[in-house]
């Protein structure tokens, strides 16, 4: 009789002492709550700490997700071995996330992170740049779809760099991180354009955004600039790298091995054009085994290069034609509609060009630069836009509506597109010309390849 009762007492005292724990991890995350709330991250700590230590892992995301933020308010404001300290209860809440919480912890976001933290502070740590790189390598190795943050992805390129200038890498290595990274960003803002996209037809069709609408618009459009300012920054810090005296012997010399393998013959010719190596009798090369390795869109494109480099411009023209039919997905159709606009821009047929940068309009309504390409054009053509001096003085007008046009569906074009436009509006007629000819507030049609009208402002 006597065991039943021990085992009874057992349970009682097990299930009361459960029952205690629970109640004091409840307390706990209250606590911790109400003081993480008022931004109170010293007065957070202790009860966190409790969580950490005397809860089941699994109990709460809170002490995961807010402590992030607690950990990192200690971290600043501390130096030395406590410092160190807190840093290290930093790398183990990441990694612990990722064991208890996955769906929020995701590989990728915990070793990017973890990146960040070590590159922040590096020397405290005694961390290698080659340690550094391998942390955010296994980001990208690993979970390359949560590897998103553009600070760990700048600093993953600047280790690569740092480490061949150390002999530890090869050149061919950084170029292709280069090309890894910069397609991550291309992949990130491909994402937040579609997006952001969905936001900006409904303001065209006349619909007004949500408050959440309108906070997500915001965002994103914050991080296509974020990620475009890395892109550019990745090349600042390439340098001279990749120069036409590096390329040019490295691509001949791997060229034998590797010249009917797709991936590296788009990378080497890119890499070529980007940097205007395309008088070398090895880029028209590199380009033909490109083509015949994977005839597409990108190919076409390429080939038209080396025909206009030949003074082959009608053969040029097909092939850029055949190039943008080729391409079918969306956005990457409204860059090559960009790039082929540029393309003609440059050799001075504005109507082709303009028809090109439209076609990326309506493909990309949330990328204003067409509209500010299109302005530079019109704003060229003003003196042979006219019959009087007024009227090709009026063109400017026109070219000043339309770069208003890029800073209204595009946030972060509104400062460029407000500077072009009181620019081109400088060079239009003054209030007392307008006076003179006594046409305020009358229509001027605009001739040769532009077409169109622009109202004269009233002087009244």
């Amino acid at each position: 009789m006597r065991v039943p009762v021990v085992i009874a007492a057992l349970l009682v005292a097990t299930n009361f002492s459960f029952a205690q724990q629970n109640e004091d991890c409840m307390l706990n995350l209250t606590l911790f709550s109400d003081y993480y709330k008022s931004k109170k991250y010293d007065e957070a700590y202790t009860p966190w700490k409790k969580l950490r230590t005397e809860c089941p892992p699994k109990f709460n995301l809170a002490p995961y997700k807010y402590g992030e933020k607690v950990l990192e308010h200690k971290i600043d404001n501390s130096s030395g071995e406590e410092k160190k300290g807190y840093i290290n209860e930093y790398m183990a809440l990441l990694d612990d996330g990722n064991v208890n919480f996955q769906k929020d912890y995701p590989l990728g976001e915990v070793f990017e992170k973890k990146g960040v933290m070590m590159y922040d502070n590096q020397e405290i740590l005694g961390k290698t740049d080659m340690d550094i790189y391998n942390t955010f390598d296994k980001a990208y190795t690993q979970d390359p779809d949560n590897f998103t943050s553009t600070k760990g992805l700048y600093v993953y390129f600047t280790k690569t760099v740092d480490l061949f200038k150390a002999n530890q890498f090869e050149l061919q290595q950084v170029f292709d991180k280069y090309d890894d990274i910069s397609e991550q960003l291309i992949k990130l803002n491909e994402q937040f354009t579609v997006s952001v996209n969905k936001f900006v037809e409904k303001e065209e069709a006349g619909q007004t955004l949500t408050s959440k609408e309108d906070k997500y618009k915001t965002y994103y459009f914050a991080k296509i600039e974020a990620n475009d300012k890395i892109s550019g920054s990745l090349d600042s810090y390439l340098g001279q790298l990749a120069n036409c005296e590096n390329l040019i012997p490295l691509y001949e010399k791997q060229f034998e091995e590797k010249g009917t393998d797709p991936v590296w013959l788009k990378r080497a010719v890119s890499r070529m054009y980007n940097k205007e190596c395309i008088d070398d009798p090895l880029y028209i090369k590199l380009v033909k085994a490109y083509d015949a390795a994977s005839p597409s869109a990108d190919t076409k494109y390429f080939l038209a290069t080396t025909l206009f480099k030949q003074g082959k411009d009608k053969e040029g023209e097909q092939y850029l034609k055949e190039s943008y039919d080729l391409e079918t997905d969306k956005l990457k159709k409204a860059r090559l509609a960009k790039r082929i606009a540029n393309t003609f821009k440059s050799k001075g047929s504005y109507g082709t060009a303009r028809n090109y940068y439209r076609e990326a309009l309506k493909m990309n309504p949330s990328d204003g630069t067409p509209h500010l390409y299109i302005a530079a054009m019109y704003a060229k053509s003003a003196n042979s836009c006219g019959d009087t001096n007024f009227n090709k003085r009026a063109v400017f007008w026109y070219a000043a509506q339309e770069a208003r046009k890029a800073g209204q569906v595009d946030p972060n074009l509104k400062s460029n597109a407000a500077q072009a436009a009181a620019s081109y509006e400088a060079n239009a007629p003054t209030r007392s010309e307008i006076f003179t000819e006594g046409n305020g507030g009358k229509s001027i049609s605009i001739g040769c390849w532009i077409g169109g009208s622009v109202t004269v402002p009233n002087v009244d």
